[in-house]
């Protein structure tokens, strides 16, 4: 399996880079070390905005003109959805628990919110009070997703301890077909798609990562 071919990789403004989203011309980073959330200039990578996130940012994706966030809470690290509006920050208006009291990262398909749970393998779409729809087993563990070009794109693994990371399709025609179409050679944490190319975090090594697929 070919390598993703990487456009950029570059020393994160913060610490401990994780949860990723793009919002048209912004590229939002979460970091799970400062517990902010921070707007970015992607080619710059200046920052224009931060804000205090209500827990651990492990997870973010962008709905319309907003933000949805997994923040993990408290010391049993409980998972929740928050809402962030530019602008106006955190509210609790729209938040609710991620089912199973479990989530890392998000996506929006453009019609549903979607939890994807790392270790039970399955992504979870639900509504705006967090009742699940739909379930879609994947065959690897879920360490980022993006929806892009009619359909998920996922960061995926079977050991997190090694670099040995994939760039997993799901798309859905009746049913859905799970193809693994790329190799990634490092500790990769969530998944953003700008229109052109994706982007990631190399967390442990406070870098963010531009690729294309091959």
């Amino acid at each position: 399996m070919q390598e993703i071919r990487e456009t950029g990789r570059r020393p994160s403004p913060f610490p401990k880079p994780q949860s990723v989203a793009f919002d048209g011309s912004s590229l939002w980073i979460g970091s799970i070390e400062t517990s902010k959330i921070y707007r970015l200039n992607p080619e710059t990578l200046a920052i224009g905005l931060e804000a205090a996130a209500p827990g651990k940012p492990w997870g973010m994706t962008t709905v319309h003109d907003e933000l949805r966030v997994i923040c993990g809470e408290t010391e049993e690290d409980n998972r929740f959805v928050r809402r962030f509006v530019p602008g106006k920050g955190f509210t609790r208006d729209g938040d609710f628990q991620c089912p199973d009291d479990t989530g890392s990262q998000l996506s929006f398909d453009g019609t549903r919110l979607v939890v994807s749970q790392w270790y039970n393998r399955r992504l979870l779409a639900v509504d705006d009070h967090g009742n699940v729809q739909e379930t879609i087993p994947i065959p690897h563990q879920i360490c980022g997703q993006t929806f892009a070009q009619g359909a998920f794109y996922l960061l995926t693994t079977e050991d997190e301890s090694t670099s040995d990371y994939w760039i997993t399709r799901v798309t859905k025609n009746g049913s859905y077909t799970i193809d693994d179409v790329a190799h990634v050679s490092f500790r990769a944490r969530a998944l953003a798609f700008d229109g052109k190319q994706f982007w990631t975090n190399h967390r442990e090594a406070d870098q963010i990562v531009s690729f294309s697929l091959p």
